[in-house]
């Protein structure tokens, strides 16, 4: 896949051939962490501190980067901040970036979980990786999340050139909730003014917090984020009060999607956020946005940074990085 490919329109894997069961290893990761899930009903500090030692295991080593650092912007609004820069950072230039949102249904997820992940992407890419360490819920409720995601941007828009990013290439992205968080923020930016996202990048997102499409039904038990779990994080984002079909909840209910940023969209095939990821792109191409969506048929929710036990793994980062590398070239 190339990201001439993303730019046309035209994406990979168009062919859904659905295979009668997820790969052997996506099975085993099933397993391993069905087996060994702590209750929701747990207090939140344990079931995070669960959550991050219980991936461990499937993470891929720290690959070596050019240098890593903290930010605390001093105004206040803006969350910490971690800076990754590749290896072929060179100082004295201005090189793209990407703002990431991690995963973890608004509720869960670390930079002990995600470092990996983001250091693979700033050298895979050739990109300055900025982790956004957003308030979690349920602590911190919908629009807490949202409006870190748009005080990062904010600060990094003011702040890129101290960074060494390139203003006029800034992307931002995420992972399942964070793909929530970046699509929700970029439709937010669109009418703004100040630095636009030059890309989007979402890896699974979750876009339609109403969960009312086949494949939420078709994969709600056995395939890692079950139906009860993926409510559970609903629930402790959203509450009991807001409209979870409002556009800054639930991105694929907007009414307008022309004018954004061309969209990477990873998939996986076992995943129940799957049809919704597929029709977000289809509302973006329909208003002629570039789309390209890589529809990993074998794969479940989360695959990408299972590294350890998932080759396709590995292949998806690949191709990933690679559309972002010729969209780099042909900037």
């Amino acid at each position: 896949m190339s990201w001439q490919g993303f730019l046309s329109g035209r994406s990979p894997r168009t062919a859904r051939l659905e295979p009668d069961r997820p790969h052997p290893a996506a099975q085993y990761v099933i397993e391993q962490l069905s087996q060994n899930r702590l209750s929701t009903d747990a207090d939140i500090a344990a079931i995070r501190r669960h959550y991050n030692l219980s991936r461990r295991a499937f993470l891929s080593d720290l690959e070596p980067v050019e240098s890593v650092f903290h930010v605390v912007p001093s105004d206040g609004i803006a969350p910490r901040l971690t800076v990754i820069r590749p290896k072929s950072f060179q100082p004295g230039t201005l090189q793209p970036a990407l703002v990431y949102l991690h995963g973890g249904g608004w509720s869960l997820g670390s930079l002990a979980t995600y470092e990996p992940l983001c250091r693979q992407l700033a050298n895979a890419t050739g990109q300055i990786v900025i982790w956004v360490e957003y308030r979690l819920a349920p602590e911190h409720r919908y629009p807490a999340a949202l409006d870190d995601t748009l005080a990062a941007w904010q600060w990094v828009q003011d702040h890129c050139r101290e960074l060494g990013a390139d203003p006029e290439r800034l992307s931002l992205g995420g992972d399942s909730a964070g793909g929530n968080l970046a699509a929700a923020a970029v439709l937010t930016l669109r009418d703004e003014n100040g630095v636009q996202p030059w890309r989007q990048l979402l890896f699974y997102p979750c876009v339609d917090m109403s969960a009312s499409l086949a494949s939420h039904r078709k994969f709600a038990d056995g395939y890692l984020l079950t139906a009860p779990l993926y409510a559970w994080y609903r629930s402790n984002y959203a509450g009991s009060a807001v409209d979870r079909d409002n556009w800054r909840m639930s991105p694929l209910f907007a009414e307008d999607f022309s004018g954004l940023p061309p969209a990477y969209i990873m998939l996986g095939g076992y995943d129940p956020l799957h049809d919704e990821g597929l029709a977000y792109g289809e509302k973006l191409r329909a208003a002629g946005v570039k789309v390209a969506i890589a529809d990993y048929t074998e794969m479940v929710h989360c695959f990408i940074y299972l590294q350890t036990v998932l080759p396709q793994a590995h292949d998806a980062m690949a191709v990933a990085a690679r559309a972002v590398k010729k969209a780099l070239e042909d900037a």
